[in-house]
C-alpha cells in the first residue's frame, strides 16, 4: 500500500508528543509499505516558523515531504483569542479564525493534498486538533483515518471538532478511555474503529525477565527482592554498587550519586511540571534524599536548587539511559492520550508516579500494577517516599510494567492494528464515491 501520513510537525529531532509517536508508527510501516510523510517546514510548534527546508527529504526510510506555513503565531494574542472563545458564545466564522490563529497555517500542504490524494491508498492524519487535520480530512473522508490523540481540554469542545470526528472513515484510538471519552462527546461516523496505541521497543535486556541472584547481570536495585530494605540508602543509584550497573553511564555524566526521580518531554506548565516542581520541593524539604532529573525542552524557567537538575535534550540512545538509571519516572501530565513516557518507563522495568487527574495515566497504573498516582502534594510525597525506599515494591512493579508492555504494546501487534484498518478502509470504501463529501457537510477549502 501507498500510505500518506499528515502531521503538524515532523523530524528525528522531536522527541515527544503525537509528532514523535506519529514517526514511531510511519518508521514501523515503511517496513512493508510506501510511506510519505505530508507536513510542514516548522520545528517549533510555538511559532510555527519554517525552518526546515521546504520539499521532499529522507528521514530513516520514509519520504517527508515539507511545505511552508503562510504565518507564524503570536502566542499571546492566540491565548488572549483562545480564552475569549472558550468562555463566549460566538460563529462559527470566531471558530475558523482561532483554527487559523492557532496555525499551523499551510495552503500549499492541503493543495498538495487536494491534487494527489487518489494516489494514496490511505490518509493517516495524526491529532485532532490543528488545522492540517480539520481541513485535511475533508479532501476524502474514505480513505481518510483519524488518530485522534486526545484528552479533555476547552479546544475540544468547539463546535468545529464536530466535523472532524464525523468525517473519517477509519479511527485509530490510543486507549480505550480516549475511546469512551470521545464516543461520549461526539456522534462518530467511522466504519472502522481500533484501539492502537504505540508500539515500545522493549531492550533487549529487558526481552526476558532477569535473573536478581547474582549482581552482576542485575539490572538496578529495583529487581533485586533479596536485597535488605536497610542498604537501599546506599545502594540505590551509588556508583560503584551492583545495584546502579545499568545506570551508570548516565549517572556518571550528570553527577548523579543518590536515588532520583525523572521527568521527561516539554518542560511546560501545561505539562504539569510547575506542580511537579512545587510538590518535589516540598519532598525535598521534608525528607532530602532524593533529586529530580528534567530532560527534554525548557519552555518555562527551572529554580536553582541542589535538588533540581536539568538534563536537556537527549537522544533516544540517551533518553533510554536516563530512564534505566532513574529510580522513578514521573508523568506529571493532567492531559494524556497515551503518554509514551510511562510505557517507556514500564519497557525498561521502572516504575511510574503519574498525576491522578489524567484518567488515562491512572488506567495505566491500574492495569499494569507498574505504578502509583497522586493526587495532591501529601499524596505525592508518600508515594515518592514509597518508591524511593521499598526496594521490593519496585522489583514487582518493574517486572509487572515490564509485562504489561510485552503484553499490549508490541510492535508486531500494533502494526498489525494498522495493517487491519487499511486492509478495512479499502473494503469498505464505496466505489465512485464523491471525494468532497466532506465539503457539501459545510465544509470549504480556505
Amino acid at each position: 500500500m501507498k500510505i500518506a501520513f499528515i502531521v503538524q510537525r515532523y523530524g528525528a529531532e522531536i522527541l515527544g508528543g503525537s509528532e514523535y509517536h506519529c514517526r514511531l508508527i510511519a518508521e514501523r510501516l515503511a517496513g512493508r509499505h510506501q510511506v510519505e510523510v505530508l507536513t510542514t517546514c516548522a520545528r517549533d510548534y510555538i511559532t510555527w516558523k519554517n525552518e526546515y527546508p521546504e520539499g521532499a527529504d529522507r528521514i530513516r526510510g520514509v519520504t517527508v515531504r515539507r511545505f511552508a506555513n503562510d504565518r507564524t503565531r503570536d502566542l499571546a494574542s492566540f491565548n488572549e483569542y483562545s480564552d475569549w472563545i472558550f468562555h463566549h458564545d460566538h460563529s462559527s466564522a470566531d471558530e475558523e479564525e482561532w483554527l487559523r490563529r492557532q496555525g499551523p497555517w499551510c495552503p500549499g500542504l492541503l493543495a498538495y493534498l487536494d491534487q494527489h490524494h487518489r494516489s494514496y491508498d490511505a490518509l493517516i492524519f495524526f491529532t485532532y486538533l490543528y488545522a492540517p487535520t480539520v481541513l485535511g480530512l475533508r479532501v476524502d473522508p474514505a480513505r481518510s483515518i483519524l488518530v485522534p490523540t486526545a484528552h479533555d481540554e476547552p479546544a475540544i469542545r468547539l463546535g468545529l471538532y464536530r466535523e472532524v470526528f464525523s468525517l473519517p472513515a477509519g479511527i485509530a484510538y490510543n486507549t480505550n478511555v480516549e475511546r469512551g471519552f470521545l464516543r461520549q462527546l461526539f456522534s462518530i461516523g467511522a466504519k472502522i474503529e481500533e484501539t492502537v496505541g504505540c508500539g515500545v521497543e522493549l531492550p533487549p535486556s529487558h526481552l526476558h525477565d532477569l535473573p536478581t541472584s547474582t549482581p552482576d547481570t542485575s539490572t538496578d536495585g529495583a529487581d533485586q527482592t533479596d536485597q535488605p530494605e536497610r542498604e537501599e540508602a546506599d545502594d540505590n543509584g551509588a556508583l560503584g554498587s551492583p545495584l546502579s550497573a545499568r545506570g551508570a553511564v548516565f549517572r556518571r555524566r550528570h553527577r548523579l550519586y543518590g536515588p532520583f526521580a525523572l521527568y521527561g518531554g516539554r518542560i511546560d506548565p501545561g505539562k504539569g511540571c510547575e506542580e511537579l516542581l512545587d510538590y518535589f520541593h516540598s519532598y525535598a524539604e521534608s525528607d532530602g534524599d532524593a533529586s529530580l532529573v528534567l530532560m527534554g525542552l525548557k519552555l518555562m524557567p527551572i529554580p536553582d536548587a541542589p535538588h533540581l537538575r536539568f538534563a536537556g535534550m537527549l537522544s533516544e540512545v540517551e533518553r533510554l539511559e536516563a530512564l534505566e538509571a532513574a529510580t522513578v519516572v514521573v508523568v506529571p501530565s493532567p492531559f494524556e492520550s497515551l503518554s509514551l513516557l510511562a510505557l517507556e518507563a514500564f519497557s525498561v522495568g521502572t516504575p511510574v508516579l503519574a498525576n491522578a487527574r489524567s484518567d488515562v495515566l491512572t488506567d495505566h497504573c491500574q492495569r499494569s500494577n507498574g505504578g502509583l498516582y497522586y493526587s495532591n502534594r501529601d499524596e505525592f510525597r508518600e508515594c515518592l517516599r514509597l518508591l524511593i525506599h521499598n526496594a521490593p515494591l519496585r522489583a514487582a512493579m518493574g517486572r509487572q510494567g515490564r509485562d504489561y508492555v510485552r503484553t499490549h504494546y508490541r510492535w508486531d501487534a500494533i502494526i498489525g492494528k494498522y495493517d487491519r484498518l487499511m486492509s478495512g478502509l479499502q473494503r469498505s470504501r464505496p466505489v465512485g464515491r464523491n471525494r468532497r463529501a466532506g465539503r457539501r457537510r459545510g465544509g470549504g477549502k480556505t
